[in-house]
């Protein structure tokens, strides 16, 4: 995790009624925790895996998370078959072995998996550190303006020192010397005062529209073309602080996609609905009925 602050560039309050997006130039503080997917805490940092891109905006209006992905898709559109891709690409219970049999028997039932499979089995499925990864907060959401008119959205995150990726072979030569070594490059980057940078994009859509092209814009395992829904700068994200209790502001970190703020809201994406009520779920198991009562 790290703390920095994320500055509004580009007036967006014609969409949004959000106070944190009110006007260029304002300011507010936020805590992000990057992470792997699928392996386990302390798990190599250089395994093929997607990578959590969680952000928490502390907002005047309350908080608002931003629970991405550093892909802007995912495996499955349907929130019930989330429990069973989980338990096809966790360890076995009895051996606690990762098999590959399992993941690619669920998967071949779900063909919508194969949009995501391309990006995590192209050069971008190993990211050289978090500084150089994109983010995205991969669900359509909805912007609601001082009018009640609504817009979908999708947000993106670019890191301003470009993406950069390790081949598998470097992956290996890397992950030999420093298992954590994304965790590492980002605190001591931050240390040395090499603060890294995000420019925040968001697509943007008239719910009116949602039925004229030839895919699902709520679906999560689709991309919108930029071609069509071009990308539009909203603001930048930099990380100028580490954090300063790695269990109080790290493993009692919890992000949540219900919790948003007046002027951001959610849509029917079946696997956002899912999330919504799941995660809070699995806080009250990891961290205990008042979680939200933590500081962080």
């Amino acid at each position: 995790s790290a703390k920095g602050f994320f500055e509004v560039t580009h007036d967006i309050s014609h969409l949004t009624c959000a106070d944190f997006l009110r006007a260029a130039g304002v300011q507010t503080p936020l805590i992000v925790r990057f992470s792997t997917v699928i392996h386990e805490r302390g798990s190599p940092e250089t395994l093929r895996d997607p990578r959590g891109f969680a952000v928490k905006f502390y907002t005047r209006e309350g908080n608002f998370d931003l629970v991405g992905n550093n892909f802007p898709v995912f495996f499955v559109r349907d929130g019930m078959k989330f429990p069973d891709m989980v338990h096809a690409l966790k360890p076995n219970p009895k051996s606690h072995i990762q098999e590959d049999w399992r993941i690619l028997d669920f998967f071949s039932h779900h063909p919508e998996s194969l949009h995501m499979f391309t990006f995590l089995f192209d050069d971008l499925g190993i990211p050289l550190n978090y500084r150089h990864m994109d983010g995205s907060g991969v669900h359509t959401f909805t912007l609601v303006n001082k009018a009640g008119r609504q817009t979908y959205v999708k947000f993106h995150w670019r890191p301003t020192c470009g993406v950069k990726c390790l081949l598998d072979d470097e992956a290996v030569v890397v992950g030999g010397t420093n298992h954590s070594h994304a965790t590492k490059d980002l605190y001591d980057s931050i240390a040395a005062g090499n603060y890294p940078e995000w420019k925040l994009f968001i697509q943007t859509m008239d719910p009116r529209d949602e039925d004229k092209y030839d895919f699902d814009p709520l679906d999560v395992t689709k991309t919108w073309p930029e071609d069509i829904f071009p990308l539009q700068p909203v603001g930048r994200m930099v990380l100028n602080k580490n954090i300063d209790n790695f269990f109080a502001e790290n493993e009692q970190l919890a992000f949540c996609p219900a919790l948003v703020v007046p002027g951001v809201y959610y849509t029917e994406d079946k696997l956002l609905q899912t999330r919504v009520f799941s995660f809070a779920d699995t806080q009250r198991h990891r961290l205990g009925p008042n979680y939200l009562m933590l500081p962080a």
